[in-house]
């Protein structure tokens, strides 16, 4: 598989950040992990093959296991209709709100 560098979804951009596209999908965000690397503030230009996959997996992995402990802002299981399963792998939907 191709690594993803940068994605270009059909939805509103919101932001882009030195691993993650930030996308507005139902009032809330869409958040696509790239294959982007990123050290001291640096942004690499060659990305590392299903680094995305793997980063937002692991989230996944912790956001679930502590959601009993306190809560998160994953919504689960909301994706657009045609989503494709690899972008659904490499993304979170995730409540709207101020940091």
């Amino acid at each position: 598989m191709k690594p993803v560098y940068e994605t270009k979804l059909d939805l509103p951009l919101v932001a882009r950040g030195k691993v993650r596209d930030i996308y507005e999908f139902n009032n809330n965000l869409l958040l696509v992990s790239t294959d982007r690397l990123s050290a001291f503030d640096v942004v690499f230009t060659e990305p590392i093959p299903n680094k995305g996959q793997v980063l937002n997996q692991l989230s996944l992995f912790w956001f679930d296991k502590t959601n009993h402990i306190v809560k998160n802002h994953v919504v689960h299981n909301s994706y657009p209709a045609d989503f494709p399963d690899d972008m659904k792998k490499r993304s979170i939907v995730g409540v709207k709100a101020k940091p």
